[in-house]
């Protein structure tokens, strides 16, 4: 009699054994797919949609633990439509409920009823309906990075042990492809910040003006964080902070805004110490500051050498994520090469201002010793010849040439004592444009004309006052680099009256130069303009002084 055949495995376990193997397919094609792409976020709604395809779930995400350990930084989610997560509003915040439950104790947690646990707190209006639910820890390189959570099997079942291991594995699996995306993500980024040092470098090295290098600062700030604004701040000369340049997508009216010392946020920058605030509306520091309706903010000084020479300030729309450590040593970094950029423009204008001093002696001195001797001279032998004429006409026509020297030769003396003169003297706003014209008449080797229409020095308040000598010092700078002018006209009108009907002053520089070539260079213009705006008025071009209207005219207006 041949021997029985070996008993077979029970019924309900040959059952087992035939769904695990025929999931075993679906869960390698799993692992294949969470693993195909380096992109974070992709990654992350990869996972979601793999997990919940292989737990045969209706509903799947991800929530992302924030870096302290306390609550969601992130929150993926798959199944749910756009217009119903609109609805909804606010996505889980993870203090609270069962999501809050996972991420203080992260262990694998299966519920047929999710809403019978005590853990659970509801759903908000709109959520759509769930039942059975399925959670599972992500863990990547040994530390809880988030959870996996699906609910609502598609049979009405609840999750069971062959879901709860695959969904493990793939768990596991995913904790591999988010690490390495995180590398990847992180190397990328740290090549983007390496590329703005570079191209804040490069933009001070090319010999661009000051005005445009912290322009790049705050532009290369603002890209790389992911901010809404990039806004660099430098000490100013009564005490505390000024706002130097700013990048924002809409025109600001934070240029030349001063922050006092007595701050507590710029006490902190002075000393040479970061700052960061995780909602600016609820920070008592930055209720009078530009950065008050924004969200989180990084403040960071721009130290170099032991020496604080400002701070750049990196702000977020409210509601969006703090700034992650990663990114704060970036931005660190970031603002050292900033600070570099600084110092080098410190040097490279000490240098042009040491220039034009020696400049102005070398000319005073020539003007003293060499010009006004020889017009005495001069003067001296035509009253010699005064005397021995005996023609009246004569006698009277050397005569008036005398005095017209008389008068040449108190002029001089006049503008070598204004050359002479410390440039950082104060002065009233007339003084200050007189400087401007007298220093910018070495380089142009002419001095512009010049005119003050009504009470310059009462009339104009200090911030008015300082956006039109630098908006003065820029069009004498482009007439000079750029427009190749040969005649400069200077008008600083203060009965002016602004196209919106206001009183105000009104800066006309016009030149007899080359005019604006099309696709010219107009970071100049585009500076006059933020610093107009930026209090309120406006900037414009014009024709210039030559009778066939070439050249160029600035129009610079702004309120008192």
């Amino acid at each position: 009699m041949p021997p029985a055949p070996p008993p077979g495995p029970p019924p309900h376990r040959a059952g087992a054994s035939a769904e695990l193997l025929s999931r075993v397919p679906k869960l390698l094609d799993a692992v294949r797919s969470v693993g195909s792409g380096l992109e974070l976020h992709s990654t992350l709604h990869r996972i979601c949609e793999t997990a919940a395809d292989l737990a045969n779930a209706r509903y799947a995400a991800i929530g992302v633990i924030g870096e302290d350990g306390d609550g969601l930084a992130d929150f993926v989610h798959h199944g749910v439509d756009d217009a119903t997560v609109r609805r909804i509003g606010h996505l889980p915040d993870g203090h609270t409920g069962l999501l809050g439950a996972l991420i203080r104790d992260p262990e694998p947690v299966r519920l047929t009823d999710l809403r019978e646990d005590p853990r659970a707190c509801g759903f908000p209006e709109h959520h759509p309906p769930m039942r059975s639910f399925l959670g599972v820890p992500i863990r990547v390189q040994g530390e809880v990075y988030g959870n996996l959570y699906l609910t609502d099997k598609h049979a009405g079942e609840p999750f069971n042990d062959y879901d709860l291991a695959m969904v493990r594995v793939l768990a596991t699996e995913a904790g591999i492809a988010i690490g390495n995306a995180r590398l990847y993500e992180a190397a990328q980024q740290r090549e983007r910040w390496v590329d703005g040092s570079v191209a804040v470098t490069t933009a001070l090295l090319s010999g661009g003006d000051v005005d445009d290098a912290l322009q790049v600062v705050a532009d290369q700030a603002r890209r790389l964080s992911g901010a809404a604004a990039g806004i660099v701040l430098l000490p100013a000369d009564e005490g505390g902070l000024e706002v130097a340049a700013v990048a924002a997508e809409r025109p600001t009216k934070a240029l030349g805004m001063l922050i006092p010392s007595e701050n507590g946020i710029v006490a902190e920058l002075l000393a040479g110490r970061s700052v960061f605030v995780d909602d600016a509306a609820t920070d008592p520091r930055l209720e009078a500051g530009p950065v008050r309706a924004y969200g989180p903010i990084m403040l960071l000084p721009l130290c170099r050498d032991g020496r604080v020479l400002g701070s750049l300030v990196m702000p977020r729309a409210r509601g969006e994520r703090p700034f992650t450590k990663a990114e704060r040593a970036l931005g660190d970094r970031f603002a050292s090469q900033a600070a570099l950029a600084l110092m080098m423009a410190d040097a490279q204008r000490d240098r042009e201002r040491l220039a034009v001093y020696e400049d102005r002696d070398r000319i005073a001195r020539d003007l003293h010793d060499l010009v006004i001797q020889r017009l005495f001279a001069t003067g001296m032998m035509l009253e010699s010849a005064q005397r021995r004429s005996v023609v009246p006409e004569v006698r009277d026509g050397v005569g008036g040439a005398v005095d017209e020297l008389d008068v040449t030769i108190q002029e001089i003396r006049s503008a070598v004592f204004a050359l002479r003169q410390p440039a950082e003297t104060p002065a009233g706003l007339r003084t200050q444009v007189l400087r401007e014209i007298t220093m910018a008449a070495v380089p142009l080797g002419f001095t512009p004309a010049h005119r003050f229409v009504g009470p310059v020095d009462t009339t104009v308040g200090e911030l008015t006052g300082k956006n039109l000598i630098a908006a003065l010092r820029e069009t004498l700078s482009n007439a000079f680099r750029h427009a190749h002018a040969t005649r400069i006209e200077v008008v600083v009108d203060v009965t002016a009256t602004l196209p919106d009907g206001r009183r105000g002053v009104r800066l006309t520089v016009a030149d007899d130069g080359v005019g604006i070539p099309e696709g010219g260079r107009r970071s100049g213009l585009h500076n006059l303009e933020r610093r107009a705006e930026s209090i309120g008025g406006t900037s414009r071009l014009g024709p210039g002084i030559r009778a066939d209207g070439a050249g160029t005219t600035v129009l610079w207006e702004a309120p008192y």
